[in-house]
């Protein structure tokens, strides 16, 4: 039976250090996912006006990958998504595609659809309103314990396990 794995971490370098250990570990990249809220503040701005992104890719979601190195395809895919009650979004991996389109639901919406619980998924998007970065691993059983031991030991806290839905 697949499962999710799910960690919020303090800094996105955190996650990504994360992610490299992980697919060295043999997760596939395609398992695995990051959101995290675009940096800069409510809104971009693109000549003094706000601008609202809706699964875009933008040259932030490529830039935050390409900043880890080459062969990192995954965060290199990252894109921009706006999410009602928190703003800008950048998202990669599997979770970007529900999130968006799951935009109504906000992100716990998204994690739901992932197989957290409503009360947990409520919390992580409250983690990432505060500026941490989600990393949630979809994996076999036998994965469990050595996904959740390497998110705890590059920073994650609050590591959960639950079935995957799919």
């Amino acid at each position: 039976m697949a499962k999710t794995v799910i960690g919020s971490f303090d800094s996105r370098q955190q996650a990504e250090a994360a992610v490299e250990a992980l697919k060295s570990r043999g997760v596939k990249e395609q398992e695995i996912s990051l959101v995290s809220r675009r940096e800069g503040g409510q809104g971009a701005r693109r000549g003094g006006d706000d601008v609202s992104f809706t699964n875009q890719s933008l040259s932030e979601g490529t830039a935050w990958g390409a900043g880890i190195g080459a062969g990192a395809g995954l965060l290199a895919s990252a894109g921009a998504l706006a999410i009602p009650g928190i703003g800008p979004l950048v998202a990669a991996g599997p979770l970007a595609a529900t999130l968006s389109g799951a935009a109504a639901g906000g992100l716990a919406g998204g994690l739901v659809d992932w197989g957290i619980p409503e009360a947990e998924a409520r919390e992580f998007e409250n983690k990432v309103k505060q500026g941490k970065t989600l990393c949630a691993v979809r994996c076999d059983e036998a994965q469990v314990d050595a996904v959740a031991q390497t998110l705890r030991q590059h920073g994650a806290a609050d590591v959960k396990t639950h079935a995957a839905a799919r």
